[in-house]
């Protein structure tokens, strides 16, 4: 009789150690696909995060508006607060949130509790009579994730002279002609270095063009 032909422990063993080699190459690179694809993901996901909070920020501070938020301690009225972490004025927002009218809005750099910083916006309306500011629900998270930020601004003051850029605005009677927001993201695609317009107030309308015709300034 003839003996069946098979295969031997030996042949066996070595098929099986084959088979474990084959299906770890398999297993890592669908683990390194899965990660490139996350982190894709995670890198368009920040950049749209990024966007969407300069298109936020350019369009309210360039339609800030001279509508005062509080008073100096002669009286007088002050539309504009800035320092290097916080930012507070006056603009209408776009659609369906505007509806309440122009809103108090303040931006500030605020400490994450995680060595970084986040960008928050808080939204108030401002009450015909004179009241104080009503808050509209919680701050919202514009961008996380922030190693370091500041504020700056530059501009005019009343007789018409240059104001350099600084971290801080003094003369809250005046809006700034510029304000730029430096930020440094902690990973991820960077914020670009972003400098926003304002409106010219009108006083300054006035005394730049009383300063053309060479006039004086009372």
């Amino acid at each position: 009789m003839k003996h069946a032909a098979g295969f031997t422990l030996l042949e066996v063993l070595a098929s099986l150690v084959l088979l474990a080699l084959l299906l770890v190459g398999v297993y890592s690179g669908i683990r390194t696909a899965t990660h490139s694809v996350r982190s894709g993901t995670l890198a368009i996901e920040r950049i749209d995060q990024i966007r969407s909070a300069q298109q936020f920020l350019r369009r309210e501070l360039a339609q800030s508006m001279t509508q005062p938020i509080s008073q100096t301690d002669h009286g007088e009225p002050i539309y504009f607060v800035g320092s290097a972490h916080e930012m507070r004025y006056v603009a209408p927002l776009p659609g369906y949130l505007g509806k309440l009218g122009p809103q108090l809005q303040r931006l500030q750099l605020v400490d994450d509790g995680h060595g970084g910083f986040r960008l928050e916006v808080s939204l108030a309306v401002l009450p015909p009579d004179g009241k104080p500011p009503q808050p509209l629900g919680e701050p919202q998270v514009l961008l996380d994730r922030i190693e370091d930020g500041s504020f700056s601004y530059r501009g005019v003051d009343e007789k018409g002279n240059a104001v350099p850029w600084g971290a801080g605005w003094a003369d809250g009677r005046l809006l700034p002609q510029l304000v730029r927001i430096s930020l440094q993201s902690q990973r991820g695609a960077d914020w670009p270095q972003m400098d926003v317009p304002l409106r010219v107030n009108p006083v300054q309308s006035v005394l730049r063009r009383t300063l053309i015709r060479g006039g004086s300034v009372r």
